[in-house]
Order: C-alpha cells, then sequence, then structure tokens
C-alpha cells in the first residue's frame, strides 16, 4: 500500500513538473507573439507619418486610415469590410426594402467584379445583366486591382445618371458595354401568381419585409384559387436572389416546416455556435414544393433551399447555388461606421457546409438561351399544332360524350396548352410545374 502511494505521488509530481516544463514554452511564446503585434502597430504608425510627411501630395489622414482598416478587412474574405458612416446609413436602409443604386448584387473574383445575381425589376436587370456576368470596366475606367468596396464606389452615383459598364459573359466571344440609368431601387421582396393551378412565389431577396410579403402574397393566391384544395401545389422561385437577412431566411423555412433544425452556425469558439429549430405550423398545410435555384442564389437563399431539401419537405430545381456559406456580422464603430466580419459558417440540418460548394439540385435543369425563331419557322411550328383530325372534311363524331364533357376536355386542354407557352418565356419554372402536377396526378384521388 506503501508503495502505491508513493507510486501515485510520484505520479502527480512528474505531472506538475511536466506542466511547468510545457507551460513554459507557452507562455514565453505568448509573450513574443504580442511584443510582434506591438512591433507590427509601430512600423504601421512609422508607415502612416512618412506618408503623410514625404508623399508627393497632401493626404487626408482620415482617408488614409479608413483605407488602412478596410484592407486589414478585405485581406480576409471577400465578404469583411469596413462601413464608412454614408455606405453603414445606405446598408440599414436597404434591409428595409428601399435605395438608390443599379439593382445588382457582386463579389470579386480573380480581381474582377462578379455579378453574383441582378435584382428583379431593377435598372441592371431591364438592362440584360446576368448571374456570373464579370464587370471589368466602369464608365471606361479599369476596376482590376480595386477592392470591392471600392468597384462598387465607381457604380454609385446620382439617381438618373448613366453609366457605361463593360462585361465579359460566358459564351460571348468579345467584352460589351452596358448601359444603364442609376435609379431608386424599391425591392418588392416577394411576388406572387398564380399559373395554372400551381402558386408561384418568387422571392428575391431576404429584408424586413420577406415573410410578411410571403405570408400576405400565399393568403391572397389561395383565395384566389378559391382554396387550398384548389391548388395542386407551391414554387418557391430564389434563383438570382443574393440573400440578405438570416432571420428571414430562417422565418420564410419555418413557414413551410413543422419540425427540425433549419440551420446551424458556428463560429471559432464552439460555445459561441446556435441553432434555429422549426415551430409548429405550415402555411402549406403539406401541399407540395419545389424550390427553383440557380448560380445567383446565394446565402440566405441557400439556407431556405438546404432546410427544405434536408428535411424532404422540397423538391430542389435548377442550376447549383452560388455557395457562400458564411454569416456576417455588422458591428457599429465609433463615428457611426461600421464593421461587417465574417463570424461564423453556417450548416444545412444534415450537417452540410455548402461554403464554396453550394446547394446541388435534386433535378438539374438548365435555362436554355432564347435563340429568336424567324417567321417562317414560327408560322411552320403553329401550322403544325394547328392540324388534327378534327379539321379534316368527313370526320366522323364523338358520340360517346356529353356536350359537357367534350367543354370540360376542351377547357383542360386550353390550361395544358397555356402552361407549355411558359415553357417558351421561362424553360425551368415550367419544368418546376410539370413536376408538381406529375405528383398530384400519382397522388391518392
Amino acid at each position: 500500500m506503501k508503495k502505491f502511494a508513493m507510486a501515485a505521488l510520484g505520479g502527480t509530481l512528474a505531472g506538475i513538473v511536466a506542466t511547468t516544463y510545457v507551460a513554459g514554452p507557452l507562455l514565453a511564446q505568448e509573450g513574443t507573439r504580442e511584443a510582434n503585434v506591438y512591433e507590427q502597430l509601430d512600423l504601421f504608425g512609422d508607415i502612416f507619418e512618412r506618408i503623410r510627411a514625404q508623399y508627393v501630395e497632401e493626404v487626408d489622414e482620415k482617408e488614409l486610415i479608413e483605407a488602412a482598416i478596410g484592407g486589414m478587412l478585405t485581406s480576409l474574405d471577400p465578404h469583411s469590410s469596413y462601413l464608412s458612416p454614408d455606405d453603414a446609413a445606405s446598408m440599414r436602409v436597404q434591409t428595409r426594402g428601399e435605395f438608390g443604386g443599379l439593382g445588382i448584387e457582386v463579389t470579386q473574383e480573380e480581381g474582377f467584379v462578379k455579378v453574383v445575381s441582378p435584382i428583379d425589376g431593377t435598372p441592371a436587370d431591364e438592362a440584360g445583366m446576368e448571374a456570373g456576368d464579370f464587370i471589368t470596366h466602369v464608365d471606361g475606367e479599369s476596376v482590376l486591382g480595386l477592392s470591392l468596396d471600392e468597384a462598387v464606389t465607381m457604380m454609385r452615383g446620382p439617381v438618373g445618371s448613366e453609366i457605361v459598364i463593360t462585361v465579359v459573359r460566358e459564351g460571348e466571344d468579345e467584352p460589351f458595354d452596358v448601359s444603364i440609368i442609376r435609379d431608386t431601387i424599391t425591392l418588392t421582396a416577394v411576388r406572387s401568381r398564380i399559373e395554372g393551378d400551381t402558386v408561384v412565389m418568387r422571392i428575391t431577396t431576404f429584408n424586413d419585409q420577406t415573410t410578411p410579403n410571403l405570408e400576405a402574397g400565399l393568403k391572397e393566391q389561395i383565395e384566389e384559387a378559391g382554396g387550398l384544395d384548389q391548388v395542386n401545389g407551391i414554387v418557391l422561385d430564389l434563383r438570382n436572389n443574393p440573400g440578405g437577412l438570416l432571420n428571414q431566411a430562417i422565418q420564410v423555412a419555418d413557414s413551410f416546416l413543422e419540425t427540425g433544425e433549419i440551420v446551424s452556425t458556428r463560429g471559432r469558439d464552439p460555445e459561441d455556435g446556435e441553432r434555429f429549430n422549426a415551430t409548429p405550423g405550415d402555411l402549406a398545410d403539406g401541399k407540395p414544393i419545389v424550390v427553383l435555384i440557380n448560380g445567383g442564389s446565394a446565402s440566405a437563399s441557400e439556407i431556405v433551399a438546404g432546410a427544405l431539401q434536408d428535411h424532404r419537405r422540397a423538391i430542389v430545381v435548377g442550376t447549383k447555388s452560388f455557395g457562400k456559406g458564411s454569416v456576417q456580422t455588422v458591428m457599429p464603430l465609433k463615428g457611426d461606421g461600421a464593421m461587417r466580419l465574417t463570424t461564423a459558417r453556417y450548416y444545412t440540418p444534415s450537417g452540410r457546409s455548402i461554403q464554396a460548394l453550394g446547394v446541388s439540385p435534386d433535378i438539374v435543369v438548365e435555362q436554355p438561351r432564347r435563340v429568336a425563331a424567324t417567321e417562317e419557322e414560327e408560322d411552320a411550328a403553329a401550322a403544325r399544332r394547328s392540324r388534327s383530325e378534327a379539321d379534316l372534311r368527313g370526320r366522323l363524331s364523338n358520340d360517346s360524350l356529353s356536350e359537357d364533357e367534350i367543354r370540360q376536355i376542351e377547357e383542360e386542354r386550353e390550361k395544358a396548352e397555356k402552361a407549355a407557352e411558359l415553357r417558351e418565356e421561362d424553360y425551368q419554372l415550367a419544368y418546376a410545374i410539370d413536376i408538381l402536377k406529375g405528383m398530384v396526378a400519382l397522388g391518392p384521388k
């Protein structure tokens, strides 16, 4: 027993000695690291003073410091940045749904400005800007080498003024110019309509108005259809939706989920992680849902698509999403400025991070580029569609159906033909609606 106690004591002492020897170098490293930080801050101060004193032109000290802060933040990742007092005020206005500009969400890739998505109904959208376009010049000046904030500043200007953007687009042999007139951007967060028996909810952004717009729009369309029983399903169109507020993405997903996790966030410190769960209540009462996404669907859009996909609440159709799986926190600073800092990654209910990977659709459907048909081709196609047995002279009549039954068949045919016309206008949306029709046709009577 005495030997055992001694051995235990020896082990304890050895542990203390070992800890002392391990901790000593760590403390020394910590002290060296802090000394290096202060040396670098002294170096910054030295450079700042030399610029003030010796640069060829007089500099604005405030602008110089803001540029240094901005450079420090943008060196971290494409989404962290410094917001001057004016920029911070503009961002607060934007989250409320109205602001001035072109109407495009942009990021930076390989030194160029890349369009994440044009916003529906904005000058950029009407001018033909597309997700994936690269902006190389603004009014003839190259944006190569500029920070994203600097490039965005070049694109800002008074409402009503013209800007010429040089665009490089996949599939186009040469860069081309796009002229856009700046305007006040008023975002309609959700546009809703009925296509046949399907409710289409087009969510363009996630701001303070998104969830109220969604609830009101869905209620209105269901009433117009004659009740939920007359609706075969819902299409949530998230294409070219660049994202927005995290809480709105959570609320939209929660609108169609009864239970389970919607999204989780994980920061550098595990204790800072958060998990957001659905609450009871499904606005669609279990009706099938198809979510449409493409390369312009980012951030909050991917949270909604990923949550509904993981819970098997919706079929996701389209092309791979943008792949922005990080969370930015806006932190107020002295002088009314703010700092947008990436503080966490978010994960879908199954634990997937979509950072740089995106959400993969269950069914990949490309949107074909429109090719204008000649007048002769359109006439020939119309002639082919019009020829049938009913056009033949001396045809037999159909004596197995009443006039009411024939009229019902003709009305259903007209609805189907109208739905087919949508394929010419928006092939992906037509495909999503066809999926819902197929699900209903195979469901219980």
